[in-house]
């Protein structure tokens, strides 16, 4: 069992101007670090190189890798809500509810479109490539 995260009492301080571009920079690589620890995350950003070796042996274009990056990198911002819609899920609700079930599946939901997207636009660069040339 993990143990809980340590709360405050206190609001942080608001960060406005320049610093604030450091700040949201450095909460995002906080994300990344926090999204690294999901299994999900890690077979995705494994997949998108992937991708990117099979394009690349076919001969894809620039446009399709520009394709596939897009479409890698709203997979991973997906994931990302995802996993911030279970983590406040699973705080507001430890025990068993179906609102916690339905956010939970609708989260999913949206990764796995996402995904059946990313192996569409694969599929069709394939058959552009490999089948039509």
């Amino acid at each position: 069992m993990t143990k809980p995260k340590k709360t405050s009492p206190v609001k942080p301080e608001r960060i406005t101007g320049i610093k604030h571009v450091f700040a949201a920079t450095s909460y995002s690589i906080g994300g990344i670090r926090r999204l690294w620890g999901e299994t999900a995350f890690r077979h995705e950003v494994l997949l998108y190189f992937i991708v990117l070796g099979v394009f690349a042996a076919v001969g894809a274009n620039m446009g399709e890798f520009l394709g596939a990056t897009i479409l890698a990198l709203l997979l991973l911002a997906t994931e990302a809500l995802n996993t911030a819609i279970e983590a406040v899920v699973d705080h507001i609700s430890p025990e068993w509810n179906e609102f916690a079930r339905d956010a939970k599946d609708l989260g999913s939901l949206a990764v796995m479109c996402l995904l059946i997207a990313n192996g569409l636009f694969l599929a069709y660069v394939l058959w552009t490539h490999l089948i039509l040339s």
